[in-house]
């Protein structure tokens, strides 16, 4: 693991901890947060292209006002808040081919009980555990077990959401399907049923993810929305306030998002 580094969030310092190599089993990231303050720390989290394991390793949290252990927050969830203090988590951002498998059920816009969906004592020995080597490493096995007893999405699926991720969201549906041989209609309810997502619907939460992390790094609205497929200025205000309800401006200073070049090596995993 690198040394702990710190990063600027809002009300709060976080100490963030993060593998000092990609995981094993692509469609993995995983970040654990040490917060430095006792003041109340509220988040507004940003959709991002992934399902979202927030694993607690102290106090509960306050998850949409519903005190909490530890989470599941599936494909774009809506309007998701995080309260707390004295915080420890890990977060493991697996893809949602990945997460296809691990967790067997498609979590669309959810945020669940991590035990509704995976009823296991991995929160338990990960508070047993003093080094953050040895949390990375646990999960790791864990998720890998899961994996390799889970079902796996059709390689027609992968390949969707591949193109997608490369592509920044910038794909027409009819073109991947013809890519990988199936109809519109066999693409999109495969890709549906398996992953949650209408094959569109993923399209703009990929291209989303791109479009909010450019405004994070400083880049106007109008050259965000001309670079990233979007039909105008409006057309990008409007699918930011869609996923994560604020406007472009307050995206490019959103906490959430402030951690993110510490925290995730990006481009982010795009297998599965």
């Amino acid at each position: 693991m690198r040394p702990a580094e710190w990063a600027r969030d809002g009300a709060a310092v976080w100490g963030i901890a993060v593998p000092r190599r990609a995981s094993r089993l692509p469609g993995v990231q995983m970040a654990g947060f040490v917060g430095d303050t006792v003041d109340l720390v509220d988040l507004t989290v940003v959709p991002y292209p992934a399902v979202t394991l927030f694993v607690n390793l102290r106090e509960r949290l306050l998850v949409n006002d519903v005190a909490r252990g530890s989470v599941v927050a599936g494909l774009a969830p809506q309007g998701m808040r995080v309260r707390g203090q004295d915080i420890e988590c890990m977060q493991i951002r697996l893809s949602p081919g990945v997460a296809h498998a691990v967790l067997g059920t498609d979590l669309s816009g959810e945020v669940v009980s991590l035990e509704d969906v995976w009823p296991t004592e991995l929160p338990d020995r990960l508070r047993a555990l003093n080094s953050w080597n040895d949390r990375f490493a646990l999960v790791e096995a864990s998720l890998g077990k899961r994996y390799e007893s889970g079902r796996t999405v059709d390689p027609e699926v992968a390949f969707a959401w591949q193109r997608m991720d490369v592509r920044h969201g910038q794909v027409r549906i009819e073109q991947l399907a013809d890519e990988t041989g199936w109809s519109r209609k066999r693409l999109w309810s495969r890709f549906r049923s398996q992953l949650g997502l209408s094959p569109k619907r993923a399209a703009q939460l990929v291209r989303f993810d791109h479009a909010v992390h450019r405004l994070a790094a400083g880049e106007s609205p109008a050259s965000v929305a001309a670079d990233s497929g979007y039909v105008d200025q409006s057309h990008l205000h409007h699918e930011v306030k869609a996923f994560a309800g604020i406007t472009p401006a307050a995206a490019a200073n959103a906490p959430w998002l402030a951690v993110d070049e510490v925290a995730w090596s990006r481009p982010h995993c795009a297998n599965g």
